[in-house]
Protein backbone atom coordinates (compact mmCIF):
# COMPACT_ATOMS: atom_id res chain seq x y z
CA UNK A 1 0.00 0.00 0.00
CA UNK A 2 1.32 3.45 -0.62
CA UNK A 3 2.14 5.52 2.48
CA UNK A 4 -0.18 8.06 3.63
CA UNK A 5 1.10 11.79 2.95
CA UNK A 6 2.43 13.33 6.20
CA UNK A 7 0.71 16.02 7.58
CA UNK A 8 0.83 19.76 6.78
CA UNK A 9 3.35 21.64 8.79
CA UNK A 10 2.03 25.08 10.44
CA UNK A 11 3.76 27.98 9.22
CA UNK A 12 3.77 31.30 11.31
CA UNK A 13 5.53 34.63 10.72
CA UNK A 14 8.96 35.55 12.61
CA UNK A 15 10.70 38.49 11.55
CA UNK A 16 9.89 41.09 9.19
CA UNK A 17 11.90 43.94 7.03
CA UNK A 18 10.47 46.55 5.06
CA UNK A 19 12.01 49.75 2.99
CA UNK A 20 9.32 51.83 1.95
CA UNK A 21 8.60 55.18 0.91
CA UNK A 22 7.41 56.06 4.24
CA UNK A 23 9.85 54.60 6.04
CA UNK A 24 12.96 52.39 5.93
CA UNK A 25 12.15 50.31 8.92
CA UNK A 26 9.65 47.93 9.70
CA UNK A 27 8.83 50.38 12.95
CA UNK A 28 9.04 53.38 11.05
CA UNK A 29 6.76 52.36 7.82
CA UNK A 30 4.47 51.11 10.44
CA UNK A 31 4.17 54.17 12.27
CA UNK A 32 3.53 56.05 9.08
CA UNK A 33 0.52 53.91 7.85
CA UNK A 34 -1.38 54.45 11.13
CA UNK A 35 -0.44 57.63 11.07
CA UNK A 36 -1.42 58.43 7.45
CA UNK A 37 1.26 59.52 5.91
CA UNK A 38 1.99 60.13 2.32
CA UNK A 39 5.21 58.98 0.84
CA UNK A 40 4.69 60.47 -2.36
CA UNK A 41 6.39 63.22 -4.11
CA UNK A 42 8.49 64.49 -7.09
CA UNK A 43 10.65 62.24 -8.69
CA UNK A 44 14.24 63.00 -7.66
CA UNK A 45 15.79 59.91 -8.89
CA UNK A 46 15.87 61.25 -12.19
CA UNK A 47 15.07 64.49 -14.19
CA UNK A 48 11.10 64.00 -15.08
CA UNK A 49 11.20 67.51 -16.23
CA UNK A 50 9.81 66.01 -19.69
CA UNK A 51 7.53 63.24 -18.10
CA UNK A 52 3.50 63.78 -18.16
CA UNK A 53 3.88 61.95 -14.70
CA UNK A 54 6.49 63.91 -12.56
CA UNK A 55 5.45 62.25 -9.05
CA UNK A 56 6.57 58.38 -7.39
CA UNK A 57 6.76 56.91 -4.27
CA UNK A 58 10.76 57.18 -3.41
CA UNK A 59 12.56 55.50 -0.50
CA UNK A 60 14.08 58.06 0.77
CA UNK A 61 17.87 58.29 2.89
CA UNK A 62 18.60 54.92 1.82
CA UNK A 63 21.72 53.71 2.07
CA UNK A 64 22.77 50.09 1.36
CA UNK A 65 26.23 50.45 2.65
CA UNK A 66 24.76 50.62 6.47
CA UNK A 67 23.56 46.72 5.36
CA UNK A 68 26.67 45.68 2.54
CA UNK A 69 30.20 46.40 2.05
CA UNK A 70 30.45 49.50 -0.58
CA UNK A 71 32.08 46.73 -3.50
CA UNK A 72 29.01 44.38 -2.81
CA UNK A 73 26.30 47.21 -3.13
CA UNK A 74 27.87 49.11 -6.13
CA UNK A 75 27.63 45.37 -7.99
CA UNK A 76 23.73 45.54 -7.53
CA UNK A 77 21.12 47.14 -9.29
CA UNK A 78 18.81 49.04 -6.21
CA UNK A 79 16.27 46.15 -6.61
CA UNK A 80 18.28 43.70 -5.59
CA UNK A 81 19.37 45.87 -2.93
CA UNK A 82 16.35 46.82 -1.66
CA UNK A 83 15.65 43.00 -1.43
CA UNK A 84 19.00 41.75 0.13
CA UNK A 85 18.85 44.47 3.10
CA UNK A 86 15.18 43.89 3.90
CA UNK A 87 16.30 40.43 4.35
CA UNK A 88 19.40 41.24 6.27
CA UNK A 89 16.39 43.06 8.43
CA UNK A 90 13.93 40.17 8.64
CA UNK A 91 16.59 38.20 9.90
CA UNK A 92 17.87 40.55 12.59
CA UNK A 93 14.27 41.00 13.43
CA UNK A 94 13.46 37.00 13.66
CA UNK A 95 16.61 36.57 16.28
CA UNK A 96 17.56 33.81 13.42
CA UNK A 97 21.20 32.72 12.70
CA UNK A 98 21.86 30.88 9.49
CA UNK A 99 24.68 28.22 10.12
CA UNK A 100 26.81 25.72 8.27
CA UNK A 101 24.19 23.50 10.54
CA UNK A 102 21.26 24.90 9.34
CA UNK A 103 22.02 26.47 5.96
CA UNK A 104 20.75 23.72 3.80
CA UNK A 105 16.97 24.52 5.88
CA UNK A 106 17.07 27.76 5.29
CA UNK A 107 15.00 29.40 1.93
CA UNK A 108 14.67 32.14 0.23
CA UNK A 109 12.10 33.25 -2.38
CA UNK A 110 11.52 37.40 -3.96
CA UNK A 111 9.74 38.08 -6.33
CA UNK A 112 10.00 40.80 -8.54
CA UNK A 113 7.66 42.90 -10.87
CA UNK A 114 9.86 44.07 -13.68
CA UNK A 115 13.71 43.45 -11.67
CA UNK A 116 17.16 45.61 -12.78
CA UNK A 117 15.44 47.94 -15.75
CA UNK A 118 17.72 51.23 -13.82
CA UNK A 119 20.53 48.27 -14.86
CA UNK A 120 19.09 47.85 -18.25
CA UNK A 121 18.69 51.28 -18.98
CA UNK A 122 21.90 53.04 -18.11
CA UNK A 123 24.02 49.85 -20.37
CA UNK A 124 21.45 50.45 -23.26
CA UNK A 125 22.67 53.87 -22.94
CA UNK A 126 26.45 53.00 -23.24
CA UNK A 127 25.53 50.46 -26.20
CA UNK A 128 24.33 53.44 -27.91
CA UNK A 129 26.90 56.25 -27.19
CA UNK A 130 29.96 53.92 -26.70
CA UNK A 131 29.56 50.85 -27.91
CA UNK A 132 28.84 47.16 -27.32
CA UNK A 133 32.56 46.86 -25.71
CA UNK A 134 31.59 49.22 -23.64
CA UNK A 135 28.77 47.89 -21.76
CA UNK A 136 29.88 46.13 -18.24
CA UNK A 137 30.35 42.40 -17.75
CA UNK A 138 28.08 43.18 -14.71
CA UNK A 139 25.18 44.43 -16.58
CA UNK A 140 23.48 40.68 -16.69
CA UNK A 141 23.84 39.81 -13.08
CA UNK A 142 22.71 42.99 -12.21
CA UNK A 143 19.64 43.00 -14.33
CA UNK A 144 18.12 39.67 -14.58
CA UNK A 145 14.72 39.39 -11.75
CA UNK A 146 15.80 36.21 -9.48
CA UNK A 147 19.52 38.15 -8.54
CA UNK A 148 17.58 39.24 -5.21
CA UNK A 149 16.65 36.06 -4.27
CA UNK A 150 20.42 34.79 -5.20
CA UNK A 151 22.17 37.38 -3.95
CA UNK A 152 19.92 37.31 -0.36
CA UNK A 153 21.32 33.74 -0.33
CA UNK A 154 24.15 34.76 -0.77
CA UNK A 155 25.14 37.22 1.62
CA UNK A 156 22.74 35.21 4.30
CA UNK A 157 24.34 31.67 3.47
CA UNK A 158 20.75 30.35 2.74
CA UNK A 159 20.89 27.37 0.33
CA UNK A 160 17.78 25.62 0.93
CA UNK A 161 14.82 26.35 -1.60
CA UNK A 162 15.80 29.85 -3.87
CA UNK A 163 13.53 30.88 -6.12
CA UNK A 164 11.87 33.99 -7.58
CA UNK A 165 7.89 35.03 -8.89
CA UNK A 166 7.62 37.20 -11.86
CA UNK A 167 4.06 38.00 -11.80
CA UNK A 168 3.77 41.42 -12.54
CA UNK A 169 1.98 42.80 -9.09
CA UNK A 170 1.45 39.51 -7.93
CA UNK A 171 5.03 38.85 -7.20
CA UNK A 172 5.45 39.51 -4.04
CA UNK A 173 2.57 37.63 -2.81
CA UNK A 174 3.33 34.65 -5.19
CA UNK A 175 6.78 34.49 -3.19
CA UNK A 176 5.32 34.72 0.35
CA UNK A 177 2.21 31.75 -1.09
CA UNK A 178 5.27 29.47 -2.58
CA UNK A 179 7.61 30.06 0.31
CA UNK A 180 4.43 28.61 2.69
CA UNK A 181 4.00 25.37 0.85
CA UNK A 182 7.53 24.87 0.71
CA UNK A 183 7.66 24.85 4.60
CA UNK A 184 4.28 23.05 4.73
CA UNK A 185 5.29 19.96 2.91
CA UNK A 186 8.62 19.96 4.73
CA UNK A 187 11.12 21.21 2.11
CA UNK A 188 12.63 24.25 4.65
CA UNK A 189 11.89 24.90 7.68
CA UNK A 190 12.30 28.88 7.46
CA UNK A 191 12.01 30.42 4.42
CA UNK A 192 13.04 34.42 3.64
CA UNK A 193 10.26 35.99 1.14
CA UNK A 194 8.30 39.00 0.25
CA UNK A 195 8.94 41.21 -2.85
CA UNK A 196 10.94 43.72 -4.20
CA UNK A 197 10.85 46.50 -7.03
CA UNK A 198 13.39 49.88 -8.37
CA UNK A 199 11.20 50.56 -11.00
CA UNK A 200 10.71 54.23 -10.74
CA UNK A 201 13.33 54.93 -14.09
CA UNK A 202 12.76 57.19 -16.93
CA UNK A 203 11.77 53.92 -18.65
CA UNK A 204 9.16 52.64 -16.63
CA UNK A 205 7.69 55.67 -15.73
CA UNK A 206 7.33 56.55 -19.12
CA UNK A 207 5.56 53.42 -20.35
CA UNK A 208 3.40 52.90 -17.57
CA UNK A 209 1.99 56.96 -18.49
CA UNK A 210 1.99 55.66 -21.88
CA UNK A 211 -0.59 52.95 -20.94
CA UNK A 212 -2.74 55.46 -19.05
CA UNK A 213 -2.64 53.72 -15.95
CA UNK A 214 -0.75 56.69 -13.71
CA UNK A 215 -1.95 59.46 -11.56
CA UNK A 216 -1.26 63.18 -13.13
CA UNK A 217 -1.37 64.97 -10.23
CA UNK A 218 1.99 66.66 -10.27
CA UNK A 219 0.78 69.23 -8.40
CA UNK A 220 -0.73 67.34 -5.59
CA UNK A 221 1.20 64.27 -4.83
CA UNK A 222 0.12 63.56 -1.45
CA UNK A 223 -3.70 63.26 -2.96
CA UNK A 224 -2.52 60.99 -5.87
CA UNK A 225 -3.02 57.78 -4.53
CA UNK A 226 -6.91 57.81 -3.79
CA UNK A 227 -8.29 54.20 -4.00
CA UNK A 228 -11.74 53.84 -4.31
CA UNK A 229 -12.03 57.34 -4.66
CA UNK A 230 -14.44 58.43 -7.86
CA UNK A 231 -11.65 61.02 -8.33
CA UNK A 232 -8.71 58.89 -8.97
CA UNK A 233 -7.26 59.19 -12.30
CA UNK A 234 -4.64 56.40 -11.76
CA UNK A 235 -1.89 54.95 -9.74
CA UNK A 236 1.45 55.91 -8.33
CA UNK A 237 4.37 54.00 -8.62
CA UNK A 238 6.48 53.48 -5.61
CA UNK A 239 9.50 51.25 -5.00
CA UNK A 240 10.94 49.25 -2.03
CA UNK A 241 10.94 45.72 -0.42
CA UNK A 242 9.03 43.80 2.19
CA UNK A 243 10.06 40.67 3.50
CA UNK A 244 8.96 38.19 5.87
CA UNK A 245 10.72 34.93 7.62
CA UNK A 246 7.92 32.20 7.65
CA UNK A 247 8.59 29.38 9.96
CA UNK A 248 7.91 25.74 10.66
CA UNK A 249 5.87 26.37 14.05
CA UNK A 250 7.60 23.75 15.57
CA UNK A 251 10.92 25.09 14.79
CA UNK A 252 9.98 28.69 15.94
CA UNK A 253 8.53 27.06 19.15
CA UNK A 254 12.04 25.16 20.05
CA UNK A 255 13.80 28.14 19.51
CA UNK A 256 11.70 30.59 21.44
CA UNK A 257 10.76 32.49 18.65
CA UNK A 258 8.45 35.75 18.57
CA UNK A 259 5.50 35.00 16.84
CA UNK A 260 3.41 37.52 15.04
CA UNK A 261 0.88 35.65 13.14
CA UNK A 262 0.01 32.23 11.27
CA UNK A 263 -0.08 31.95 7.71
CA UNK A 264 -3.00 29.60 6.94
CA UNK A 265 -4.06 29.97 3.85
CA UNK A 266 -2.80 30.72 -0.17
CA UNK A 267 -4.91 31.26 -3.02
CA UNK A 268 -3.68 31.54 -6.60
CA UNK A 269 -6.04 31.91 -9.96
CA UNK A 270 -5.85 33.51 -13.09
CA UNK A 271 -8.58 35.84 -15.23
CA UNK A 272 -7.38 33.87 -18.46
CA UNK A 273 -8.95 37.44 -19.84
CA UNK A 274 -6.39 40.27 -20.90
CA UNK A 275 -3.21 41.93 -20.74
CA UNK A 276 -3.25 44.49 -18.23
CA UNK A 277 -7.36 44.31 -17.24
CA UNK A 278 -9.06 42.30 -14.91
CA UNK A 279 -12.28 40.23 -15.99
CA UNK A 280 -15.20 43.23 -15.35
CA UNK A 281 -17.13 40.82 -12.35
CA UNK A 282 -14.04 39.85 -10.49
CA UNK A 283 -14.33 36.15 -11.11
CA UNK A 284 -10.67 35.44 -10.56
CA UNK A 285 -10.40 37.47 -7.86
CA UNK A 286 -13.03 35.81 -6.73
CA UNK A 287 -11.97 32.61 -6.04
CA UNK A 288 -8.60 33.67 -4.68
CA UNK A 289 -10.33 34.81 -1.90
CA UNK A 290 -12.25 31.96 -1.58
CA UNK A 291 -9.40 29.24 -1.79
CA UNK A 292 -7.51 31.20 0.43
CA UNK A 293 -10.26 30.68 2.88
CA UNK A 294 -10.64 27.23 2.31
CA UNK A 295 -6.94 26.57 2.27
CA UNK A 296 -6.76 27.77 5.40
CA UNK A 297 -10.15 26.32 6.88
CA UNK A 298 -11.78 29.68 7.25
CA UNK A 299 -15.38 30.96 6.76
CA UNK A 300 -15.76 34.27 5.68
CA UNK A 301 -17.63 35.73 9.05
CA UNK A 302 -14.48 35.41 10.69
CA UNK A 303 -12.58 37.55 8.41
CA UNK A 304 -12.02 41.05 10.27
CA UNK A 305 -9.42 42.81 7.56
CA UNK A 306 -8.37 42.42 4.45
CA UNK A 307 -5.22 44.88 2.78
CA UNK A 308 -6.93 45.39 -0.51
CA UNK A 309 -4.75 45.74 -3.48
CA UNK A 310 -6.72 48.76 -4.20
CA UNK A 311 -4.58 50.70 -6.99
CA UNK A 312 -6.45 53.70 -7.23
CA UNK A 313 -7.47 53.33 -10.59
CA UNK A 314 -10.74 52.34 -12.53
CA UNK A 315 -9.86 49.03 -13.66
CA UNK A 316 -9.17 47.72 -9.95
CA UNK A 317 -11.32 49.21 -7.61
CA UNK A 318 -14.76 48.10 -8.74
CA UNK A 319 -13.63 44.60 -9.80
CA UNK A 320 -11.84 44.25 -6.45
CA UNK A 321 -15.07 45.66 -4.52
CA UNK A 322 -17.11 42.76 -5.86
CA UNK A 323 -14.70 40.39 -5.67
CA UNK A 324 -14.87 40.81 -2.04
CA UNK A 325 -18.47 41.07 -1.93
CA UNK A 326 -18.54 37.76 -3.50
CA UNK A 327 -16.49 35.80 -2.01
CA UNK A 328 -17.15 37.19 1.98
CA UNK A 329 -20.93 37.73 1.38
CA UNK A 330 -22.85 39.22 4.04
CA UNK A 331 -19.52 39.36 5.89
CA UNK A 332 -18.43 41.96 3.01
CA UNK A 333 -20.03 45.03 4.91
CA UNK A 334 -19.06 43.91 7.89
CA UNK A 335 -15.25 43.56 7.32
CA UNK A 336 -12.80 46.83 7.47
CA UNK A 337 -11.11 47.15 4.13
CA UNK A 338 -7.73 49.45 3.52
CA UNK A 339 -5.36 50.30 0.71
CA UNK A 340 -2.09 51.05 1.90
CA UNK A 341 -1.21 52.20 -1.55
CA UNK A 342 -2.61 55.52 -0.84
CA UNK A 343 0.25 56.17 1.16
CA UNK A 344 3.31 54.06 -0.09
CA UNK A 345 1.92 53.74 -3.78
CA UNK A 346 2.28 50.36 -6.42
CA UNK A 347 5.32 49.06 -5.49
CA UNK A 348 4.85 46.59 -8.51
CA UNK A 349 6.19 43.26 -7.79
CA UNK A 350 7.09 44.69 -4.62
CA UNK A 351 4.04 45.40 -3.02
CA UNK A 352 2.68 41.90 -2.13
CA UNK A 353 5.83 42.26 0.55
CA UNK A 354 5.07 45.44 2.39
CA UNK A 355 1.19 44.71 2.31
CA UNK A 356 1.61 41.17 3.89
CA UNK A 357 3.83 43.10 6.71
CA UNK A 358 1.33 46.07 6.94
CA UNK A 359 -1.83 42.89 7.42
CA UNK A 360 1.07 40.54 9.92
CA UNK A 361 0.99 44.23 12.06
CA UNK A 362 -2.80 44.60 11.72
CA UNK A 363 -3.16 41.18 13.61
CA UNK A 364 -0.26 41.61 15.73
CA UNK A 365 -1.20 45.29 17.11
CA UNK A 366 -5.18 45.16 16.64
CA UNK A 367 -4.70 48.15 14.11
CA UNK A 368 -6.09 48.59 11.07
CA UNK A 369 -4.16 51.03 8.33
CA UNK A 370 -6.58 53.95 6.60
CA UNK A 371 -7.23 54.52 3.42
CA UNK A 372 -6.19 57.91 2.93
CA UNK A 373 -7.63 60.50 -0.07
CA UNK A 374 -11.00 58.72 0.36
CA UNK A 375 -12.80 62.10 0.10
CA UNK A 376 -15.38 61.28 -2.51
CA UNK A 377 -15.92 57.51 -2.22
CA UNK A 378 -16.92 56.06 -5.60
CA UNK A 379 -20.49 54.92 -6.16
CA UNK A 380 -19.24 51.43 -7.34
CA UNK A 381 -17.13 51.38 -4.33
CA UNK A 382 -19.80 50.76 -1.55
CA UNK A 383 -17.39 48.90 1.46
CA UNK A 384 -16.10 50.40 4.64
CA UNK A 385 -12.85 51.34 3.45
CA UNK A 386 -11.22 52.70 6.77
CA UNK A 387 -10.81 55.91 5.67
CA UNK A 388 -8.16 58.90 6.44
CA UNK A 389 -7.92 57.67 10.14
CA UNK A 390 -6.64 54.02 11.48
CA UNK A 391 -8.80 52.32 13.36
CA UNK A 392 -8.50 50.22 16.75
CA UNK A 393 -9.90 46.85 15.81
CA UNK A 394 -9.30 43.47 17.50
CA UNK A 395 -7.91 41.34 14.09
CA UNK A 396 -8.38 37.71 14.45
CA UNK A 397 -7.92 36.60 10.72
CA UNK A 398 -6.66 39.17 7.99
CA UNK A 399 -6.88 38.89 3.62
CA UNK A 400 -3.96 40.32 1.31
CA UNK A 401 -4.96 40.43 -1.73
CA UNK A 402 -2.65 41.18 -4.90
CA UNK A 403 -3.34 41.35 -8.39
CA UNK A 404 -1.38 41.59 -11.74
CA UNK A 405 -0.78 42.38 -15.33
CA UNK A 406 -1.79 39.09 -17.09
CA UNK A 407 -4.85 37.75 -14.91
CA UNK A 408 -2.36 36.96 -11.92
CA UNK A 409 -4.13 36.92 -8.47
CA UNK A 410 -3.31 35.72 -5.34
CA UNK A 411 -4.99 36.09 -1.36
CA UNK A 412 -2.95 35.10 1.35
CA UNK A 413 -4.67 34.51 4.73
CA UNK A 414 -3.56 35.34 8.43
CA UNK A 415 -4.17 34.40 11.19
CA UNK A 416 -3.55 35.57 14.77
CA UNK A 417 -1.41 32.87 16.78
CA UNK A 418 -2.25 31.67 19.83
CA UNK A 419 0.28 30.06 22.45
CA UNK A 420 -2.45 27.48 23.60
CA UNK A 421 -2.91 26.41 20.44
CA UNK A 422 0.35 25.60 19.65
CA UNK A 423 0.90 21.46 18.87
Amino acid sequence: MPTPPLPLKRVVVTGLGALTPIGNTVPDYWSGLLQGQSGIGPITLFDASHHACRIAGEVKHFDPTAYLDRKDAKRMDRFAQFGVCASLQALADAGLQITPANAATVGVIIGTGIGGLKVLEEQSEVLLTRGPDRCSPFMVPMMIANMAAGLTAIHTGAQGPNSCPVTACAAGSNAIGDAFRFIQRGYAQVMICGGTEAAVTPLSVAGFAACRALSLRNDDPTRASRPFDRDRDGFVLGEGAGILILEDLDHALARGARIYAELVGYGLTCDAYHMTAPTPEGEGATRAIELALKDGGLTPDQVDYVNAHGTSTGANDPTETKAIKRALGDQAQRVAVSSTKSMTGHLLGGSGGIEAVATVLAIAHHQVPPTINLDNPDPACDLDYVPHVSRALPVRVALSNSFGFGGHNVTLAFRAFLPGEAG
